[in-house]
């Protein structure tokens, strides 16, 4: 499929333009950055094992309900999916205190939280990305009441779908990324999940020794990045020529018991 004209390009993708109308083909790019694109390097692979997995991780969600903008994978690295308005949130969820909520409130890092939290950040890089509340959501308009209602509620059941899933490969999911558009039936909107989901947007930390399986290890100068990714890949059998059709994934209240008696182990300093 020849590409068309190109509609924007982020820090990890590029959107061009898509065969049909409502459409736009989604690009992965090995570029890496962090800390709002103050550190940039570049991870070999990346692009097309984060493809793969989020092809994979939205193809399960779709089945268990979740509306998503993804379509189909057209090649190694893009994918076909429908054109959304992005709502300018990023939704945060957490299971375990890591990164930016274990500075701001002096948890060490590996705490498993009371309960699953989540964060709503408004997307402006020019802002660095500020933390925001419910009611500076509804004051400034960024989303209705019901738009959110129906955001909290798939970010809920994402975050148990995907635990399990993750579970089920020894690896524990502690907090991940999502972000939602609007897809208009004449007057009429509904929310869907947009974006992506891979390391690049999440954290996975291997279940048994704590080992990070995500863009973390660029972000600390840990090295390892890319076999991290692919070992993600691996577990999830996404490279392996395997279908994506449902496999196990393990009941909710045993893998919570699990959590609970099994805390991660602490991290290495």
């Amino acid at each position: 499929m020849s590409r068309r004209r190109q509609i924007y390009e982020g820090k990890a993708k590029i959107l061009y333009e898509g065969p049909e109308p409502g459409t736009l083909i989604q690009y992965f790019k090995d570029d890496a950055t962090a800390f709002n694109a103050q550190k940039k390097g570049t991870i070999n692979g990346k692009g097309v094992i984060n493809n793969r997995i989020s092809e994979y991780i939205f193809t399960r969600l779709a089945h268990i309900g979740i509306p998503t903008h993804f379509i189909r994978r057209l090649n190694m690295r893009e994918q076909l999916v429908r054109q959304v308005e992005i709502i300018p949130l990023e939704v945060v969820v957490r299971n375990v205190a890591a990164g930016s909520i274990a500075k701001r409130f002096g948890i060490e890092e590996g705490e498993m939280l009371p309960h699953t939290l989540i964060e709503y950040y408004l997307k402006d890089d020019a802002l660095g990305d500020p933390l925001v509340s419910e009611e500076h959501i509804a004051a400034f308009n960024w989303a209705g009441h019901e738009e959110m209602q129906d955001i909290a509620a798939m970010a809920i059941r994402i975050n148990d779908f995907l635990s399990g899933m993750f579970a089920a490969v020894d690896i524990r999911l502690i907090d991940f990324k999502l972000e939602f558009g609007r897809i208009y039936d004449g007057d009429y909107s509904r929310v869907i999940l947009a974006d992506e989901f891979s390391p690049d947007n999440c954290r996975l930390w291997d279940f048994n020794t704590n080992e990070k399986m995500d863009k973390d290890r660029f972000r600390r100068d840990l090295g390892g990045e890319e076999e991290a990714y692919q070992e993600v890949a691996r577990r999830l059998g996404v490279l392996s020529g395997e279908d994506n059709s449902p496999g196990e994934v393990l009941d909710m209240s045993a893998h919570r018991s699990r959590l609970r008696s099994n805390p991660p182990p602490k991290p290495k300093k």
